[in-house]
């Protein structure tokens, strides 16, 4: 049915058009329709404020609007967002111009719900909180109250919850006070939004409910449907689902009396989509549901097309062509799916199309095009990296990492490009494939450092990056890939790019690494050996025929994922640690790494640290005599304890072009890099003030040759955590970093680092093997032979 149209009885017809492999189209096919469900539902009735404003309501003939105003609310209404904040900025500027208190309000509202549907949530709140200066000075709290409840809903969607049920309590308290039902029902939907991104289902059915009542009785039809659509979603996750369904039953009822409009289009999506997610908890239903579903899709796909809103015409076609997809209709559904994505591109709305351009990867490799497959799904990379960082929040759950909402895309281009390699028999054939999925591998390895870090300093770092294949004959890079199914090893030796497949799934492998990093830091058993084992077969055995045909003394390691929360060094192969065999490295990405040996003409170090407890951390009485071994070896300047301060550090590093900053004190990587930091005395140094104070070396001719962190750590389990350590060298615009990924005996880490310089001011070692030397000296000490102690120093970035 390429049109869309359902026949009658479609919950009963499930004809095979091509031979597929069912299964496979399962492990891929994951709809995640309730994460849909939820995205939808809270976008819904957010727009309906902007047709039915509560400004509007209380002052319709005051604030006709001119023909910028009308431009922009009949863009709206078919769904060209873009168009209709053009529109609506103009009209603000004339009022402003104007000084017309009451009409800024109205226009900025408007032009905060158009950036929030474009998924611009800060350029929302600014509008927003530019409202709300004249709406103050208009005197008239009922203004300022409807302006307090859109910046709480924009707070919802900037992720800043506790600031956002402060401002909807107050809004909500004025309106109740002054009895504006038209205002109430407005803040308690967006209450309700609030209470389901703090999983209060109860709470929210109740504030959706009265919302749903509020506006039956101001006559505002598409709130009410709105209400009811998201009271199915609180009574859905709070396990009601029969309750969920009469609530969708109840809001289809009120669909026809709509006008033909951008918010019926999504009312009928959702609705759609609420049926179909009801089916497996309502047997006795399930037909019924799947034909409401797919009848509620194709009527949002007819309606947006009756008003030329190709945006919701874009997820109508889509989702409908998931649900065909579901009753294994593949040709069909990758018609609609084909449609969706013409519908995305003529609007221009490229946060849809990347959906339906993978989608279309996932039909086609299911029925059997593979080529087809990879072309499509490299289109839905092409688009991702377009809208990046657009895609790192999302209503309801504030900041989102990129990993986490894009990441599948990118791992599903790469198990495709790994399984077309492995079709050829000869380099020339599948090395090409190789390249291009383990680049695929660094554009999301790259962008999850930018979200990380959420700067430029990515870019400045990519800026220097020299192939590191090409580097060093007697090193070879290891880049692991966790797949759904297997794990995929690319391993660059002289002779070129070579593929290894380990049948070991992500689950296995994540779960493997979380107890490693569990029982190395239990510091008095060798509990951790058997699971050391393991990994090592895992990820460096099915290497070692072919690193004994080379000469090997470096292996860099590029983690991903749960790899990048343990060390390599302390993998074990039965007899002796990896790091017996092998100096090791980590790196971020190929990418971010700028190979070079280190200068020991003229080494200045600025030695850092703290002996004295402060701000409630504890001690750490062998800093001392660790910054004193390091002035003996190179020259330099020290800050400790009382000089420890946050404006010396900048002072010094400005007036001095030093070669090594060593910082000995407490750090913590958070998996919000906000809450990331480095104790100095009087103060923590965020990971934006290390950029104010070491970050300018990025862009020095000469950049830092080594950041040394001795006593910070990750937290267990925090994969994103780790990523911030692993990018501490990009973010410092240091060639490479020593950092520590939990914290060490004090002792202990002050005679590793102090025989890591020592072994460094060789001009014939290399940072790699310094460490590795070090390392290797503390597992000869009966004290500190336990991996705990010494494995958590990794070398990060630059070997050389």
């Amino acid at each position: 049915m390429p049109d869309g149209r359902v026949a009658a009885g479609m919950g009963r017809r499930l004809y095979l058009h091509h031979k597929v492999n069912h299964n496979t189209m399962k492990q891929y096919y994951n709809f995640r329709f309730a994460h849909f469900m939820f995205f939808l539902l809270s976008i819904a009735p957010l727009m309906v404020f902007v047709l039915f404003s509560p400004v509007a309501l209380l002052a319709s003939e005051a604030l006709s609007p001119g023909n910028h105003m009308a431009e922009g609310l009949a863009s709206f209404q078919r769904g060209d967002f873009e168009q209709a904040v053009t529109s609506w900025e103009q009209a603000v500027a004339f009022y402003q111009q104007e000084k017309r208190l009451q009409e800024q309000v109205e226009v900025r509202i408007k032009l905060s719900q158009g950036y929030q549907s474009l998924g611009q949530y800060q350029k929302a709140l600014k509008h927003l909180e530019s409202a709300l200066v004249p709406a103050e000075a208009s005197g008239d709290q009922l203004l300022v109250a409807a302006v307090w409840g859109k910046l709480g809903n924009a707070c919802i969607a900037a992720g800043t919850m506790e600031k956002a049920q402060r401002l909807l309590n107050e809004s909500l308290a004025i309106a109740r006070e002054r009895g504006a039902n038209a205002l109430m029902a407005v803040v308690l939907n967006d209450t309700g939004n609030l209470f389901i991104a703090q999983k209060k289902y109860p709470e929210a059915l109740a504030a959706y409910r009265e919302a749903a009542a509020l506006a039956e009785q101001t006559n505002n039809v598409s709130l009410a449907a709105a209400a009811l659509i998201n009271s199915a979603t609180a009574a859905f996750s709070n396990g009601g689902h029969e309750e969920s369904k009469a609530l969708l039953d109840n809001a289809r009822e009120k669909i026809p009396a709509l006008p033909q409009s951008h918010d019926k289009a999504f009312s009928l999506i959702n609705i759609g989509l609420g049926y179909y997610e009801l089916r497996p908890h309502l047997p006795a239903w399930e037909n019924q549901l799947l034909l409401l579903a797919f009848e509620s899709l194709n009527a949002a796909g007819t309606v947006a097309e009756s008003i030329d809103d190709r945006r919701a015409a874009s997820y109508a076609w889509g989702y409908l062509g998931k649900l065909y997809a579901e009753e294994h209709r593949y040709q069909e559904a990758l018609q609609l799916t084909r449609k969706a994505s013409f519908a995305a591109q003529q609007m221009n709305a490229p946060e849809s199309l990347y959906q339906w351009q993978w989608q279309t990867g996932r039909l086609l490799k299911t029925l059997g095009d593979l080529e087809a497959a990879i072309s499509a799904h490299r289109r839905a990379v092409d688009t991702l990296q377009s809208i990046r960082q657009e895609m790192s929040v999302t209503y309801g759950k504030g900041q989102q990492s990129f990993r986490e909402s894009a990441g599948p895309v990118y791992f599903e281009l790469v198990d495709l490009l790994l399984q077309r390699a492995a079709s050829f028999p000869d380099p020339e054939h599948y090395q090409p494939y190789l390249v291009e999925a383990r680049e695929t591998v660094e554009l999301l390895k790259v962008a999850e450092l930018r979200d990380y870090f959420q700067d430029e300093c990515v870019d400045a770092a990519q800026a220097r990056v020299t192939s590191l294949d090409t580097v060093s004959q007697t090193a070879v890079v290891v880049y692991p890939i966790l797949l759904p199914d297997r794990i995929e090893l690319l391993v660059s030796l002289p002779s070129g790019l070579k593929r290894f497949s380990v049948p070991v799934d992500a689950a296995t492998v994540t779960a493997e690494v979380r107890k490693f990093r569990q029982l190395l830091e239990k510091r008095i058993s060798r509990e951790y050996l058997p699971h050391a084992q393991k990994l090592y077969e895992w990820l460096f055995r099915p290497l070692e025929a072919d690193l004994a045909r080379f000469p090997t003394d470096t292996v860099v390691f590029v983690p991903d994922g749960a790899l990048r929360t343990i060390p390599m060094a302390a993998l074990h192969d039965g007899k002796e640690f990896l790091i017996s065999k092998f100096s090791l490295a980590v790196t971020p990405g190929l990418n971010l790494t700028d190979p070079q040996p280190l200068r020991r003409g003229n080494i200045k170090v600025l030695a850092m640290g703290l002996t004295e407890a402060s701000q409630g951390f504890p001690p750490l009485p062998f800093v001392a005599s660790e910054l004193t071994a390091l002035q003996e070896i190179f020259a330099g300047s020290t800050l400790l304890n009382q000089d420890f301060l946050s404006s010396r550090i900048e002072h010094e590093l400005i007036d001095q072009p030093f070669t090594i900053v060593h910082i000995a004190s407490h750090g913590q990587f958070d998996h919000d890099v906000n809450k990331t930091f480095i104790l100095t005395f009087d103060d923590k140094l965020t990971m934006d003030r290390l950029d104010q104070c070491v970050g300018f070396f990025r862009f020095r001719e000469d950049p830092l040759e080594l950041l040394t962190l001795s006593a910070c750590e990750t937290a267990a389990g925090d994969d994103r955590a780790a990523l911030g350590l692993a990018g501490i060298a990009v973010k410092a615009g240091a060639r490479s970093a020593l950092a520590t990924l939990w914290h060490v005996n004090d002792q202990a880490s002050s005679m590793l680092v102090e025989k890591f310089y020592r072994e460094l001011n060789d001009p014939s070692v290399s940072r790699s093997v310094a460490l590795q030397r070090a390392q290797l000296d503390l597992i000869r000490d009966p004290r500190y032979e336990h991996p705990g102690y010494w494995s958590p120093f990794l070398l990060i970035n630059n070997w050389l």
